[in-house]
């Protein structure tokens, strides 16, 4: 997922991308609001999640939120030390789609960063909303979270979809498992393993397409697209 971290404070910026990136999302940085403001253009730039701290030197935080929110529908999440209840519903009113106080713990804002993305639809490289996507035989419809294989519906589990629409974001490229369970059980990897690993296989099965998802031996997994 493409991400857009608008923070003034660089020593900030750069020790938060880097656990970021670590989580598999890719980051551009705005140093200020106008930065950030070109940054979304056109519609969006394809960013997934807007991380927004309201403390910018040009600019104040919500008077950007509220640009953005003009400009696309691309999720906000509001980053600031005002803990006062005032402070979160004028946000939430302006259109942030969440908020979160400072100081914050990493794996808190990780799962508000999923949170506020399961609830938008997919987008393409270009920003469009990506409502279907086609691998082979293999058709994913992630407004109805249905997929079909030759035509055929498969009944998936609400996590089993999760996993298939995670992959399919970026076939060939390698997810590793740390990430996809953050992403989609939404905790460490501690304990959970065993639990990826059957669904993996459970996906295998069902698609009656083995070869789909590969193991990449140590590292994680990746979708092996099929031939149309």
């Amino acid at each position: 997922m493409r991400l857009l971290l608008v923070e003034d404070d660089n020593h900030v910026a750069a020790a938060l991308s880097a656990v970021l990136a670590r989580h598999g999302f890719e980051v551009t940085h705005a140093r200020s609001g106008e930065e950030a403001l070109q940054a979304l253009v056109p519609e969006g730039a394809g960013f997934g999640v807007v991380l927004l701290d309201l403390g910018l030197p040009d600019q104040d935080g919500y008077e950007v939120c509220a640009k953005i929110r003009k400009r696309t529908g691309t999720p906000v999440i509001m980053v600031t030390a005002r803990s006062d209840v005032r402070s979160r519903i004028h946000g939430l009113n302006l259109g942030a789609d969440d908020y979160v106080v400072k100081p914050y713990d990493t794996g808190e804002l990780l799962a508000r960063i999923h949170a506020v993305s399961r609830r938008t639809p997919h987008l393409d490289d270009t920003g469009a909303t990506e409502t279907a996507l086609r691998l082979g035989p293999v058709h994913i419809e992630f407004p109805t979270r249905r997929v079909s294989v030759d035509g055929s519906v498969i009944q998936l589990t609400r996590k089993e979809f999760d996993l298939l629409a995670l992959l399919a974001q970026r076939p060939g490229v390698v997810f590793r498992r740390e990430q996809i369970i953050s992403e989609v059980w939404q905790t460490s990897w501690e304990g959970t393993g065993r639990t990826l690993e059957v669904h993996v296989a459970s996906l295998r099965s069902k698609l009656r397409m083995p070869a789909l998802i590969e193991t990449v031996r140590g590292v994680g997994y990746r979708l092996v697209a099929p031939a149309a």
